[in-house]
């Protein structure tokens, strides 16, 4: 049996009909395979055509400014690419005059471009022979060879990328490549892999020995830091008070509320006693309404986020640097949480505002 042979041939008939696949366009092929790191193809795929509407070649994507980019990317997370592809694209524009280059040596030396992206691009756009190892590949190579070795350990990493040079069909790379993410993501799944109609499992070592459900192997290393986010909206009229976040945090340069964090949920008595807030707000800030405790999960984080309504009985408050008013109707415009931009929608539905919708 040729195992590589079998998983094209296999994905010649049941591959789905993706955009990206009918392109040799190394800036299309960039694109679609920055967006799907970490995402979903059916959550992706909408963010993957509206960036290529709106940005059309690499050019175009680097004369854009970071909230543009930032606030197209909304809703998608893991927000360090988009900054990511904005920093790629002005150095394709700057030292290649925006051609996109198309092999591996090239394309290993940009920001924001490892491995495996240069790998993909490589591959499909110029049919160059180096393996791609995704999530996807990992899992059809540790069921196949029966590798127990964790796919997330130094010594894993080098062994799969060695175990996937060596099955690399060399005269249809880009194919062969396609073919194994392709199938590991759509029969040889992470739960219940579609073992009955696989075209190799009689070969497969973790089919053969049961162990379909045991491999992959991945190291539990990952610690979930838990947060307490206590937003306050502030509104005057139709504008409102926002924060811009930082560059060292989550959610880099993209707008949030004003905000106090503390170590655990805290009663709102006892948020409107700390110093911060009376700081904030001086001592007359009336609460008018709280939200349920809403949770944000994120890779690393857990989010609880409380929002509480404020009215302010005098007008001064102590304005950090990174706050600043803005009215309702300019928010389009501005690359916000998921958690934010769901709340502002919802509170502005609430109250009946007369401006246009948020988002």
């Amino acid at each position: 049996m040729n195992w590589s042979d079998e998983i094209q041939n296999w994905y010649l008939q049941h591959k789905r009909g993706l955009p990206w696949r009918n392109t040799t366009d190394a800036y299309t092929i960039w694109l679609s395979e920055v967006i799907l790191q970490q995402t979903r193809v059916e959550q992706g795929m909408p963010y993957f055509y509206r960036f290529l509407e709106k940005y059309p070649d690499v050019t175009a994507f680097a004369k854009a400014t970071e909230d543009e980019i930032l606030k197209l990317w909304q809703g998608l997370g893991y927000y360090s690419r988009g900054r990511n592809m904005l920093t790629t694209a002005r150095q394709i524009l700057e030292d290649k005059e925006g051609i996109f280059p198309t092999t591996y040596n090239e394309l290993i030396k940009l920001k924001g471009i490892g491995e495996y992206t240069a790998a993909a691009i490589s591959s499909f756009a110029a049919d160059e022979a180096k393996a791609v190892v995704d999530g996807n590949v990992y899992r059809v190579l540790a069921r196949w060879f029966g590798v127990e070795e964790p796919i997330n350990s130094p010594a894993g990493k080098k062994l799969f990328q060695t175990l996937a040079d060596e099955v690399l069909d060399r005269k249809h790379p880009g194919q062969h490549n396609q073919a194994m993410m392709e199938f590991g993501a759509m029969l040889c799944k992470p739960k219940n892999p579609d073992c009955p109609i696989c075209p190799v499992r009689e070969a497969c070592n973790a089919y053969q020995t049961n162990r379909i459900n045991l491999l992959p192997v991945k190291l539990k290393t990952v610690k979930i830091r838990e947060r307490y986010f206590n937003y306050f909206l502030i509104n005057q009229e139709d504008k409102l008070l926002l924060n811009k976040r930082s560059m060292n945090d989550i959610w880099a340069n993209m707008y949030d509320l004003p905000l106090i964090e503390t170590a655990a949920y805290t009663p709102i008595e006892n948020l409107a006693a700390l110093p911060e807030f009376k700081s904030f707000f001086g001592d007359e800030a009336a609460i008018i309404s709280t939200s349920p405790i809403r949770k944000h999960v994120l890779t690393h984080q857990r989010i609880f986020a409380h929002f509480i309504h404020l009215q302010l009985k005098s007008a001064e408050i102590n304005m950090q640097p990174s706050w600043f008013y803005t009215s309702f109707d300019s928010l389009e415009k501005l690359a916000m949480p998921k958690i934010i931009y769901q709340f502002l929608n919802e509170f502005h539905h609430l109250h009946g505002m007369q401006s246009q919708l948020l988002f």
